[in-house]
């Protein structure tokens, strides 16, 4: 019992080790998961606003590029108003019927340096202007002296819009010139009159381009003009590929008067916002590459993550190097005490490494080993303590019978009945044959009858009132049996029950096999036991023997519970012969026992 509270305690503070390992364990995923948690939060946080303050600046951006190139437009819009009432350009659509040469050509020379004037006050936005006269079909500009009146391009342009072009047979792959004609008529804007005077103003694409370089070279973006349907105007250092790329997308997804989009393309973020010209009706497009302005944050947060990943796998290494040589260990050694507790005494570990598990290995097997020796030694005394039981018990019967059929012959002697001496020595040296062989302790129930017939025959020499039936099935014969088991009970029946009664004298011996069990019946006309008679004999069955007490048909129902176990016993009833009767059952054994 003390072995067996020392194992369990022993057991219970290695796994009390072992499940300290394993909260360990989840002790450090507890506390890894949260930060992970509040770093992605924080960093997606930090992400967003990051990414939300660059749209708003890139937006504002764009719109202040979009407000400067309006802004310029305005002014030539407001100069070509101006400029249509100058009194030198009125007189130039004039009839000029009192002018002489010199005043026309002084009138023209007027004109062309006001517009040269206009058109050289910003270097970066060069604007071009003609003069048209429809009453004298006549034409100044500042950027072309052979430039001839064409009415026809005059009702061609005339829109009262600025249009991308001249409407003349320019290749639509061609980058081209803005136009606005501007008329003095009073009637709708776009009629001539026949007398109208007409300013138009223009300026090249390369005005376009030299604020999208400006604006480029203050940025990260990559700034295009963008139309459906004509050639986009990029700037000068533009990337060729991504631009074709975008301009595909943009013809497919128009974009809207204010807008921004996240646009993948070659696998990659941009950030692409637009502005619509109030003007022109073009777009103005800044494609911002996300992926290489958040790339440092990308690159942080993927840092934290690698590192995260990496302390992760260092964490899971030293973890397996905990189970090899710590938990596998204590798991070994918890699994073999528990074997030592269900009673496996020849259970040994081994261990390869050379540590303090190996040492405990080693204890546990010596452990085991002097407990499996302490156990066999125990059950080998038991063993032996139980022969000399049996052999005790069978020298205490056999003197019993001995002192009997000794006394039968002294007396058969006595009477001169030579006859009956010689039938009781050859029936008692055959008897005692049998009893002699101390080589075996068991003999089958085939022979304890035979000898049964020898001993009742020297029971019927003297008394002649004795018969006997004996009706034991042969496939019950061949059952192992204690030597001696039925002779004290057969004897029993002779003293006590035959003995008593001069009337009576049989005893009939029986058996049967059934569910497991051998039954044999030894039964007497005698007088028999009352109840009360019978449930005392019963007890002193489970009783310690006494010395009041008779021993033989003690000794014979303690023989057969050390041979056939606790569920076999002697049983006492009321013989139907009227005497009584004794029932013998024991439990089969199968041929593994």
């Amino acid at each position: 019992m003390q072995l067996q509270r020392g194992l369990t305690s022993l057991k219970g503070k290695i796994k009390s080790r072992f499940n300290l390992f394993s909260k360990m364990n989840i002790l450090i995923i507890v506390l890894f998961i949260p930060i992970i948690i509040v770093y992605t939060y924080s960093n997606d946080v930090t992400y967003d606003v990051v990414s939300t303050e660059l749209q708003m600046s890139n937006t504002k951006q764009l719109t202040f590029l979009s407000s400067q190139i309006d802004s310029r437009i305005n002014q030539m819009m407001d100069f070509s108003h101006i400029f249509s009432k100058d009194p030198n350009v009125r007189k130039f659509n004039g009839l000029n019927i009192w002018e002489d040469r010199y005043d026309r050509m002084q009138t023209r020379y007027v004109i062309q340096e006001k517009m040269v004037l206009q058109a050289g006050v910003m270097n970066i936005w060069p604007a071009r202007y003609a003069v048209h006269s429809q009453q004298n079909k006549d034409v100044l500009s500042n950027y072309d002296q052979s430039l001839q009146y064409n009415e026809d391009y005059l009702r061609r342009n005339i829109s009262g819009k600025w249009t991308y072009g001249d409407g003349g047979t320019q290749s639509s792959d061609e980058l081209k010139a803005f136009y606005w004609f501007y008329s003095d008529s009073l009637v709708q804007q776009g009629k001539l009159t026949g007398s109208s005077l007409v300013i138009e103003a223009s300026f090249s694409y390369e005005n376009i381009q030299n604020m999208l370089d400006t604006y480029k070279a203050g940025g990260q973006g990559d700034p295009f003009f963008y139309h459906k349907g004509d050639t986009p105007i990029l700037n000068r250092s533009a990337d060729k590929q991504l631009s074709s790329e975008l301009i595909r997308y943009l013809d497919g997804n128009p974009p809207e008067n204010t807008s921004q989009d996240v646009v993948k393309l070659d696998g990659e973020n941009y950030l692409v916002s637009s502005v619509k010209s109030s003007y022109l009706d073009w777009h103005l497009i800044d494609v911002v590459p996300l992926d290489q302005i958040l790339g440092p944050m990308s690159f942080s947060r993927n840092l934290f993550y690698f590192s995260m990943c990496l302390l992760f796998v260092v964490g899971i290494s030293a973890s397996i190097l905990l189970y090899r040589n710590i938990q596998s260990p204590i798991k070994k050694l918890v699994h073999g005490l528990r074997r030592v507790q269900r009673g496996d005494y020849s259970v040994r570990l081994h261990s390869k490494d050379h540590n303090e598990f190996s040492f405990l290995f080693h204890r546990f097997n010596d452990m085991s080993r002097q407990i499996q020796d302490l156990i066999e030694n125990v059950f080998n005394e038991k063993i032996r303590a139980r022969e000399a039981t049996l052999k005790q018990l069978q020298a205490q019967i056999n003197p019993h019978f001995l002192y009997n059929c000794l006394g039968y012959i002294i007396n058969m002697a006595q009477m001169k009945d030579e006859e009956a001496v010689v039938s009781m020595a050859y029936n008692l040296s055959a008897y005692y044959r049998y009893t002699t062989r101390m080589e075996r302790d068991t003999a089958t129930l085939n022979e304890e009858v035979q000898l049964l017939i020898n001993y009742l025959d020297i029971q019927k020499l003297r008394n002649g009132r004795i018969d006997y039936h004996i009706d034991i099935p042969e496939e019950m014969r061949s059952q192992s049996v204690p030597r001696l088991m039925l002779q004290p009970i057969v004897e029993n029946s002779v003293i006590h029950g035959v003995a008593k009664s001069y009337t009576s004298g049989e005893i009939r011996i029986s058996g049967e096999m059934s569910d497991g069990y051998c039954r044999v019946y030894i039964e007497d006309d005698g007088p028999g036991l009352n109840p009360e008679q019978q449930e005392a004999l019963s007890r002193k069955m489970s009783e310690p023997l006494h010395d009041e007490m008779g021993c033989g048909l003690w000794n014979t129902n303690q023989r057969i519970i050390h041979q056939f176990g606790n569920n076999s016993y002697l049983s006492f009833k009321k013989s139907p012969l009227g005497g009584l009767r004794t029932e013998i059952i024991w439990e089969t054994s199968s041929g593994d026992d």
